[in-house]
């Protein structure tokens, strides 16, 4: 598994962001059963330059918290068996299949976090665990799709034990 973090967030990061987003990517990775060794690219940044790739690639021109890029077409999300012929989905030097792209608001973690009262590390954690879903397919778009995503992620943060535990 490689995982790329750009951290391009103009201030201090004062928790281990590199190991949450790691761990969070490892374990959707095992959770959903993903057969191939695989590549993520995460970028972490502000509400400024977030707005700006929102604008650019939705049309809406507003901060978001996370934007999901990706790289693969799914016939049934979570399902990779598609991609074995597929040598262009795989990393020609590393072999790896390309997942895709995360992009972060780490300003819009620390907001989150403080308006849902838990902690900047459950925060990260969740916006990691929900994308990496989007990059395996998955969307929430119906509620009944929300409702399922809204499952996995939980299940995948439940089993790395981060929790919505209530900050002090």
């Amino acid at each position: 598994m490689s995982v790329y973090i750009e951290n391009e967030y103009p201030k201090d990061i004062v928790i281990d962001y590199k190991n949450i987003i790691n761990s969070v990517i490892e374990e959707a990775l095992d959770f959903i059963k993903c057969p191939y060794e695989s590549e993520v690219n995460v970028t972490i940044v502000d509400n400024n330059e977030i707005r700006k790739i929102n604008s650019q690639q939705r049309k809406i021109d507003s901060p978001t918290d996370v934007l999901s890029f990706p790289l693969l077409e799914y016939g049934q999300a979570g399902e990779f068996h598609q991609f074995e012929e597929m040598l262009e989905c795989f990393h020609p030097d590393t072999g790896e299949l390309m997942l895709g792209d995360i992009v972060i608001s780490f300003d819009k973690v620390l907001s989150q976090a403080e308006e849902y009262n838990h902690s900047i590390k459950r925060e990260l954690a969740f916006l990691t665990a929900h994308s990496m879903l989007h990059l395996f397919g998955f969307d929430h778009m119906e509620d009944k799709e929300r409702v399922e995503m809204e499952k996995m992620q939980n299940i995948i943060l439940e089993n790395l034990g981060i929790t919505r535990e209530k900050k002090c």
